[in-house]
């Protein structure tokens, strides 16, 4: 699966790209803010992430920017399984943060839900990653109003989470009269 946006291409991890993706992630301002990413995060977890089967229905991306020599890998989407539903997940290399690609990104893996007949998809963060909520926000997700907890697995420890959900199908003043993300 791909998607191409304004500045992004999302497409599947490859093999080689292993050293791109830890390189990206292997930070730990990024992973502590993520629920399944180790830290401190070694070159096996990258080739490990990348050598998962692919699931259809919850697809995870890697994102690139196309218009910079050699399309660098800045970071990664995807849709997951979880017991509330299709969950979105993301991140961004910190030398690319503040520019908007989370908020492309997201939006992007939101068309792609869509796509795979996912109505609602959930969202959380953690209290200390209030610009992922600023993110979620913009995208189009609402506030459940109800906090969460979650394992986050960098920081071996049970946290509180901030909660989001978004439904696909609901109409959006930007879409006229249809719904924003139908399929």
């Amino acid at each position: 699966m791909f998607i191409r946006t304004q500045n992004l291409f999302l497409r599947p991890a490859f093999a080689e790209d292993w050293p791109a993706l830890f390189a990206g992630i292997a930070q730990e301002k990024v992973v502590r803010m993520l629920a399944r990413a180790p830290w401190p995060y070694h070159a096996q977890h990258a080739r490990a992430f990348i050598a998962q089967p692919a699931e259809p229905l919850y697809p995870s991306l890697l994102v690139t920017l196309p218009a910079v020599d050699g399309a660098p890998i800045i970071g990664g989407a995807g849709i997951s399984n979880e017991t509330d539903g299709a969950n979105l997940g993301y991140w961004i290399d910190p030398n690319w943060w503040g520019r908007g690609y989370a908020s492309e990104a997201g939006a992007a893996m939101l068309e792609i839900a869509a796509s795979l007949g996912h109505r609602r998809v959930v969202a959380r963060h953690y209290p200390d990653n209030p610009a992922s909520g600023r993110v979620l926000e913009k995208i189009g997700f609402h506030a459940t109003g109800r906090s969460g907890r979650a394992f986050c697995k960098a920081r071996q420890e049970i946290l509180p989470t901030k909660n989001y959900f978004i439904d696909l199908h609901a109409p959006h003043p930007e879409a006229g009269d249809g719904a924003r993300y139908a399929a």
